[in-house]
């Protein structure tokens, strides 16, 4: 069976990104997706396209092919009390190249990497990690399979199912959803949801 719509494709791949192993999926635990519904990068998935068990691939990525340019517009001072936790400022995770979920004005979680420390503010980088980077992919198709009524409605991990709301802007974690806890119980403790939680694991990641 070959890699095509609504099949469930079973990869294992290397990423290297400017001579470096950046993320890799072994045969023991591929990476597993269902193809044609968005789940990867486009570009991604046109290279597996029509690819069997066993075939092994091998492309580049441009920036724009895969996570983009990196835009100025999307990096942000925020001020040092957003990230404070009982008037304590979280220094330890005030580490530049750190990535810290955090939320936005629309209360989703989006990942944001410390750029800078300055006197009053932290410079966050809300671009991709990988934005601006050629993405140079190898690997090996691992299975294929069509996918089941339940997973082309729900995904392969319950993905398109409706997400649960709560205090923290939704998504919370380890049953305390309604308690105003996210994650490690730092969240929502003044800062969450007006979009400047600097939990650790927190406001639903």
């Amino acid at each position: 069976m070959k890699a095509d719509k609504n099949s469930v494709v079973a990869v294992s791949y290397e990423l290297h990104v400017e001579g470096k192993l950046a993320d890799k999926a072994g045969s023991e635990k591929p990476l597993e997706y269902i193809h044609g519904t968005g789940m990867l990068l486009p570009k991604f998935e046109e290279a597996v396209a029509g690819k069997e068990p066993g075939e092994g691939f091998d492309f580049v990525l441009t920036p724009e092919e895969g996570y983009g340019t990196v835009n100025p517009a999307y990096v942000f001072d925020i001020p040092k009390a957003s990230f404070e936790v009982d008037g304590k400022l979280r220094e330890d995770l005030l580490v530049p190249g750190n990535i810290i979920p955090m939320l936005n004005s629309a209360g989703q979680v989006v990942q944001g990497t410390v750029k800078e420390i300055k006197s009053d503010t932290v410079a966050m980088d809300f671009n991709h990690p990988m934005a601006g980077k050629t993405l140079h992919f190898t690997g090996k198709v691992e299975s294929v399979r069509e996918a089941t009524e339940k997973e082309l409605k729900e995904g392969l991990h319950g993905e398109y199912l409706p997400k649960e709301e709560c205090g923290c802007g939704g998504g919370c974690k380890h049953g305390e959803c309604g308690k105003g806890e996210c994650g490690k119980g730092e969240c929502g403790k003044g800062e969450c949801g007006k979009g400047e939680c600097g939990c650790e694991h927190g406001c639903g990641e």
